[in-house]
């Protein structure tokens, strides 16, 4: 079974498409109208709207967004509650404990040069969320035009909501949260952090060639990305992709008849949820609608 790293799964959820196709039109099966699949790059700059066809039409037809999270609520009150309980360590459990005193000096030292923070200020701060924010950083180097305060899922949503649609997430903001921070356990998450920041330069070559294979729409490169192995504990355990893309596929998969049912809706989630033979495309089809690329 192919393997990726964890920083690349967290961060951008991307696997290859058979067309190299981005958007895809779901009809049939007695649907009053058209939807839409968007498979997006948690890594991309907005430029990729360019290069997408149809996307702008699309957005133009339906009548609602839904995001894998309603991505405003992200920055209410409540949310930001639910992410510090999210991201704490439980108990007396820190850092401390889940290192020996050599690998928290090794990290400690690492952190502040790519972050410029202190570790004993995240003392308490789950591994799983500094793994997220060493993989903002990785993008920030490695990725050309990367902002992550602009991103192809919030534009979607963000135009969505500027021609008066409504907007919704196939996730609430606590599951959300907890596939991302409570899935695995302490000392893995300890773990693939080490192995992760140990390797930096394998991972940012990995987040450099799956950003311009997916800008480019080049299948036989994302592939070979996909496919790379570090025989660290970056790579990602069939439990965790589980856990992370296909058990939520099948959750959305669920929804997804009513939903379209209701009002044409583009969907738009990371690309990775997308394909395969446990992908929303290929559920989409095994449930008896046409799912097509758009030219």
């Amino acid at each position: 079974m192919k393997r990726i790293s964890t920083f690349v799964m967290l961060l951008c959820i991307v696997v290859l498409s058979a067309n190299a196709q981005l958007l895809w039109k779901v009809s049939g099966k007695n649907l009053p109208k058209a939807s839409y699949v968007l498979g997006t790059h948690h890594l991309a700059p907005l430029s990729i709207l360019d290069s997408i066809a149809g996307i702008k039409q699309a957005m133009t037809e339906v009548e609602q967004v839904y995001g894998e999270i309603v991505m405003a609520e992200m920055q209410t009150p409540a949310a930001m509650q639910q992410m510090q309980q999210a991201i704490l360590l439980p108990g007396d459990t820190t850092l401390h404990t889940l290192y020996t005193p050599a690998q928290y000096d090794s990290l400690a030292v690492k952190v502040k040069e790519l972050m410029g923070m202190d570790l004993k200020m995240m003392d308490k701060m789950k591994p799983a969320f500094l793994t997220t924010q060493l993989g903002v950083v990785i993008a920030m180097r490695a990725v050309p035009g990367f902002n992550p305060q602009q991103q192809l899922d919030g534009w979607c949503q963000a135009e969505a909501q500027k021609q008066g649609k409504k907007v919704a997430g196939l996730e609430t903001v606590d599951f959300h949260m907890s596939v991302l921070f409570g899935a695995q356990s302490l000392q893995r998450q300890a773990a693939q952090l080490l192995a992760g920041i140990n390797h930096l330069a394998d991972m940012e070559q990995q987040a450099r060639n799956m950003t311009t294979a997916y800008m480019t729409q080049d299948l036989k490169q994302l592939e070979q990305t996909m496919n790379q192995k570090f025989g660290t504990a970056v790579d990602v355990l069939p439990e965790e992709e589980d856990a992370l893309i296909y058990h939520r596929n099948t959750k959305w998969v669920e929804s997804m008849p009513a939903i379209m049912h209701n009002q044409p809706t583009l969907f738009a989630v990371g690309c990775g949820h997308l394909i395969g033979e446990r992908g929303i495309l290929n559920l989409l089809k095994q449930q008896g609608y046409t799912v097509e690329p758009v030219k």
